[in-house]
């Protein structure tokens, strides 16, 4: 049952919240403490939280919805690759197994997305040992990009490991990073089509690499290079990182990514055989980032796309001073996008950080669903909570909800580079890392990966 939301101003707020945590003793007890906090945002309808990981070293979640059998959903994370699945709209989750590159010691950056058949599709990277810290193309080993699939929605994954790209460990190979999976889903030219896009580190720079599978993920085309300006060649500020797609209903590909303090578009008319000239559609600050007490954050975009062809992009930076999450639209195919709507409402300049946000668009609504980290609830600026905010008027305005009533204590682990989303008639689901309080578990820096689902159909 969902309260009244009560609303304070930022001093009357800060001086509840001082007063409580004083009141708390230790001091450590307080800020480790999971609190209900839905008197200040109201918890989204039909709010559960499921942990779908053990306690580990287990982040960077990807999920999405079958739209053939909406009932069926799926999430894989790293790391070693896992996932889990529902056959039930998310009310129950089930692990599976058989995901794991073999062979390689490590596989990780998950991505999934349903193609048109209503088949799971996994993609990831896989390797032995990383090479020099954020310096990935130095003293690189042997890795690659590879994609499994699953043909009854995420039970059961086929044995078989395809290969979209792969490197041999050789004096001065790249290091491929980062890939995400897009799925044409339209009833466009292109429907059915599969694409991939990452980035390849190399030893002077960085590029956006793309493959595409047009035989449900069976095979897939030579990787090609599609970014017209290359970035740095560290995982930092001033490397192309964070590629992301979309499929309007025309079936044109639309693609972003970051390079330094902008967000690149380019678009594919051609089902991913050609791409126009790459074009900086906004400035950010920079992409890459650390919030206080997290291992990193960063403000990687994403697009989405509902059925009428209108499209949106998120990001998140620190032009405000603490990290705010920001969405902009486009109605015209990509040619002129809005101005920056602020997605979080807490009030501007209140020293509170929102990161590491992910997208999705309900096709069957429109409605725009951003998920995030957020710290408006502590004075300290250092518990975290996950938000997810609603659009229901095109991106103009954003409401938001509390996606779970409990926080955490963001302490140094590696909870990732993103989160994840997904939406379809009304129910969302999220997915996302929290770390394990250091009292209840004997590593210092486990973490836990949770499935949030809510259901908007209950607001009236």
């Amino acid at each position: 049952m969902n309260g009244p939301k009560v609303i304070f101003t930022a001093n009357q707020f800060a001086a509840v919240c001082i007063m409580v945590l004083s009141a708390s003793l230790p001091s450590f007890a307080s800020v480790h403490r999971q609190d209900s906090v839905s008197s200040v945002l109201t918890l989204a309808p039909g709010s559960e939280v499921t942990a779908v990981s053990p306690e580990g070293y287990f982040s960077e979640p990807s999920i999405a919805v079958n739209y053939r059998n909406p009932k069926q959903i799926v999430v894989v994370y790293q790391r070693n690759v896992s996932a889990a699945y529902s056959s039930d709209g998310g009310r129950h989750w089930t692990s599976s197994s058989g995901l794991a590159v073999p062979s390689y010691r490590v596989s990780g950056d998950v991505s999934v997305a349903y193609d048109n058949e209503g088949h799971a599709i996994m993609s990831c990277i896989a390797f032995d040992n990383l090479g020099t810290e954020d310096y990935w193309g130095h003293c690189a080993t042997r890795n690659g990009i590879f994609v499994k699939r699953s043909l009854d929605g995420g039970k059961r994954w086929e044995a078989k490991t395809v290969v979209v790209d792969s490197q041999g460990t050789v004096p001065g190979i790249p290091f491929e990073d980062k890939p995400y999976i897009v799925a044409d889903n339209t009833g466009g030219p292109f429907a059915g089509n599969l694409y991939i896009g990452w980035t390849e580190w190399r030893l002077t720079e960085s590029v956006i690499l793309f493959s595409r599978s047009t035989d449900d993920g069976v095979t897939w085309s030579r990787p090609v290079d599609i970014s017209d300006v290359h970035g740095l060649p560290r995982d930092d500020n001033g490397g192309l990182e964070g590629f992301d797609g979309t499929v309007t209903p025309d079936g044109v590909l639309h693609v972003v990514w970051t390079n330094g303090g902008e967000i690149v578009y380019k678009a594919s008319s051609d089902g991913g055989k050609t791409f126009t000239e790459d074009r900086a559609i906004m400035k950010t600050a920079p992409a890459m980032f650390k919030p206080s007490n997290v291992y990193r954050g960063n403000g990687f975009p994403q697009i989405a796309s509902d059925d009428r062809g209108r499209m949106y992009i998120t990001w998140s930076d620190y032009r405000n001073g603490d990290i705010d999450v920001f969405e902009s639209h486009s109605s015209d195919s990509g040619e002129v996008w809005s101005r920056p709507v602020r997605v979080n409402d807490d009030p501007l300049h209140d020293g509170a950080d929102q990161f590491m946000q992910w997208l999705a668009v309900d096709r069957a609504t429109g409605d725009v669903y951003v998920i995030f980290y957020d710290r408006r609830m502590d004075p300290l600026n250092v518990r975290a909570w996950i938000v997810v905010a609603r659009s229901t008027d095109g991106g103009k305005a954003f409401s938001n909800y509390l996606m779970s009533n409990s926080s955490f204590v963001p302490d140094g682990a590696f909870i990732g580079d993103y989160n994840g989303i997904a939406a379809f008639n009304g129910r969302v689901y999220g997915a996302w890392t929290e770390q394990v309080p250091r009292i209840e578990f004997k590593r210092d820096d486990a973490t836990v990966v949770k499935v949030g689902v809510a259901d908007f159909n209950e607001i009236k």
